[in-house]
């Protein structure tokens, strides 16, 4: 069993609209520079896209990079990330 610290958390930034798609992939690009820069432990990033209104950008951080992580860039919400 993992420790809680090193489990992944799935941080979301939702955007809504005509052009949703095409900002959560150019969002998705910014949070892999992210990633880069503050060495992060996990290079886990990406973008879904749920409806012609509706995509999301993400990013997995361990949970103790996880606080830290959530000041500087403000996610809209979070989840425990399963592979």
């Amino acid at each position: 069993m993992e420790k809680v610290l090193d489990r992944k958390i799935k941080i979301i930034w939702d955007f809504r609209g005509p052009g949703a798609a095409k900002i959560a992939e150019h969002y998705q690009k910014h949070l892999e520079e992210f990633v880069m820069i503050e060495e992060l432990k996990f290079d886990i990033t990406g973008f879904e896209h749920h409806s012609p209104s509706h995509s999301t950008a993400f990013l997995v951080v361990a949970e103790f990079e996880l606080k830290e992580v959530k000041e500087i860039l403000k996610p809209h919400r979070g989840e425990i990330y399963l592979e």
